[in-house]
């Protein structure tokens, strides 16, 4: 895929994010990420229920198929994000996935692409700001728009897929990012074990 093709992609992908709560309830979360070496992209996705009780737990270790571009995270981590989630045998309700959501100049971060894609309410969790400006109260404008959230100097959230800004940072806010920080120190667990074997 090239450059423009991943623009154009990302451009359409866009258009179909649902930005107000398409959902009955949230029982199960989900947190997704990935460490690398090189090329290789070590994953592990989190399923926990809504009082932090783990509900199962999955680790891959694939082959990153693209460099990272910035604002072309989703080339890079699309790939070994979709093939760990086909692993979990439990059902979840809500995805939060380690990118910007449509906090992205094109609206469409690693969030959006994974959401749509799977046509689940996904929250972005980025630990920079891409783009924007962070207003009194923590919102985060661009082009005079709200896109986003500053939780913390280190924690941005912004909508994926199917949610509300404001029911996501309320979900955030009662359950925290457990699912996503246990797949962030699964996924580095991965790489640091592959690290004392080579």
């Amino acid at each position: 895929m090239t450059y423009d093709d991943a623009i154009r992609m990302q451009n359409e992908t866009a258009r179909k994010v649902v930005m107000q709560d398409d959902f009955s309830q949230i029982n199960r979360i989900c947190g997704v990420d990935v460490a690398y070496i090189g090329d290789v992209a070590f994953c592990s996705a989190v399923v926990m229920d809504k009082n932090s009780q783990l509900v199962e737990s999955v680790d891959s270790e694939t082959e990153a198929k693209h460099s990272y571009v910035p604002g072309l995270l989703m080339l890079r981590e699309a790939g070994p994000i979709f093939d760990t989630l086909e692993m979990l045998k439990s059902s979840y309700d809500l995805l939060l996935a380690n990118g910007h959501g449509v906090l992205h100049p094109r609206k469409c971060g690693l969030a959006c692409h994974i959401g749509v894609n799977l046509d689940k309410p996904t929250i972005g969790v980025a630990k920079s700001l891409l783009c924007g400006n962070v207003k009194p109260g923590g919102f985060v404008e661009m082009g005079g728009e709200i896109l986003g959230y500053q939780v913390s100097s280190k924690m941005y959230i912004s909508v994926g897929h199917k949610i509300s800004l404001k029911t996501a940072i309320a979900i955030l806010k009662e359950h925290g990012t457990e699912p996503l920080k246990k797949a962030d120190i699964n996924s580095k667990a991965q790489k640091m074990r592959k690290g004392l074997r080579t």
